[in-house]
């Protein structure tokens, strides 16, 4: 249970090994029988579908695990984006996503990675380099003295979508997203609490700080709005 990219490797490297012998001699036999199936893409879907099997007979037995449960996530997301970029796997066909997608295994994977984001922004805002800006040095790149744990808390926010991008139905998707509101919102009251132990020194370093992390955070935003 906790070595599952044992057999996601293993069968991502059964397709690697045997496109071309597909390609080059079973698909010209099916090409002269008038058959619109594709030699490669059939192997790779019968393939996945002993994924799908394996995966729904697993998950049950480490759902309430955090540590597997996360492990096995992380190696499927890694495993679908192999299958799709290099083996040119079919967007309509079955995939892990669906599984992901299945309301006991969604609703766990959603409850930790709502943990693990809430762990990430304690560690940000503690750290000692929270508030100091990683370019403050190069002038040219740091126009918005953008502190440590503003851009660390985008960049988390990003990493969760690109998780999540490629799950099948638009209301799945959406839950993602409110689960990013939330940490939105839980960074705005973190902020404001700092601040509020600041404003005796509002032109201090820290303060300022505060509101170059509303201004970037809030710009991103912005930017990230035409991204349907």
């Amino acid at each position: 249970l906790n070595k599952p990219e044992w057999y996601l490797t293993q069968v991502l490297m059964w397709i690697g090994n045997h496109l071309k012998f597909l390609d080059d001699k079973i698909q010209p036999i099916l090409d002269k029988a008038g058959s619109s199936v594709n030699a490669g893409l059939e192997f790779s879907r019968a393939l996945v579908m002993l994924i799908l099997e394996k995966l729904a007979a697993d998950i049950p037995c480490l759902l309430y695990d955090d540590t597997l449960f996360c492990h096995l996530v992380d190696e499927v997301l890694l495993f679908e984006r192999e299958l799709y970029s290099v083996h040119g796997y079919l967007s309509s066909f079955p995939s892990c996503m669906h599984i992901l997608s299945e309301e006991s295994c969604f609703q766990r994977w959603l409850t930790v990675e709502k943990k693990f984001a809430l762990q990430k922004m304690d560690s940000m805002l503690s750290s000692e380099a929270a508030w100091i800006s990683q370019y403050k040095d190069i002038t040219d790149v740091d126009e918005m003295k953008v502190p440590d744990c503003a851009e660390t808390f985008m960049t988390l926010l990003l990493v969760i979508t690109d998780r999540y991008k490629n799950l099948p139905t638009a209301s799945r998707k959406l839950q993602f997203l409110g689960l990013q509101k939330e940490l939105i919102d839980d960074f705005r009251i973190r902020l404001t609490q700092v601040m509020k132990e600041e404003t005796r020194a509002s032109l201090g370093f820290r303060y300022c700080a505060i509101l170059n992390a509303v201004n970037y955070i809030a710009t991103v935003l912005a930017d990230w709005a035409d991204n349907v």
